[in-house]
């Protein structure tokens, strides 16, 4: 018997890597990331995140996110996964398609089909997409920023727009929640949600 796969998506500071944790504790399973949970993937991490690299090439962009996903497949979900193990990801193709696919304009289809070759096909059970306003989760960011999170407004609204239309078109596995509010209460409505969802 195998684990279940749990994606968390939404856009920069709605709160996911956060519940994502906490899921993993309460179900006993595997919390993990993208990009950069595996060492291969921690290189690949700083070269995408380095605010540095401004001359960083949107495709080029894309083919180390999937580089990093095929890595962190192979390394760590599938293996884990396999053992019987629940898995708890913090993004996974949803965000490559939104991020890259329609905030970078390389075209959702092209960037899917590249995630379903680094994945060879590996699909999560459910992908939880905590939604929040701009004004909301930019106030949680701060001054501090990485280089994806520095993409300017109007990227971060195209992203938001992206995730809540993937939402729309696969409501048989995704689940869109409210990112705003306490820890605890943003936790209850996932709960309840995984609870329906998996009864």
């Amino acid at each position: 018997m195998t684990g279940r796969f749990i994606v968390f998506e939404g856009g920069d500071a709605t709160g996911k890597s956060t519940q994502a944790r906490l899921l993993a504790e309460r179900l006993a399973g595997r919390f993990t990331f993208e990009p950069g949970d595996c060492s291969i993937g921690a290189n690949v991490r700083q070269i995408l995140l380095d605010p540095d690299n401004v001359g960083l090439d949107h495709r080029a962009e894309a083919l180390l996110y999937a580089a990093d996903r095929a890595q962190h497949v192979a390394e760590v979900v599938r293996p884990t996964l396999d053992a019987g193990q629940d898995v708890v990801c913090d993004r996974y193709i949803g965000s490559s398609v939104v991020y890259q696919g329609v905030g970078r304009g390389l075209g959702r289809d092209q960037i899917a089909d590249l995630s379903a070759f680094a994945t060879a096909e590996l699909q999560p059970d459910v992908v939880i997409l905590l939604d929040a306003d701009l004004s909301v989760s930019g106030a949680r960011l701060g001054d501090d920023l990485d280089r994806l999170e520095a993409a300017g407004e109007e990227f971060h609204q195209a992203v938001r727009r992206g995730f809540l239309s993937l939402a729309e078109e696969n409501t048989d596995s995704w689940i869109v929640l409210d990112g705003t509010g306490t820890i605890e209460e943003v936790s209850a409505r996932i709960d309840a949600a995984l609870g329906e969802y998996f009864s």
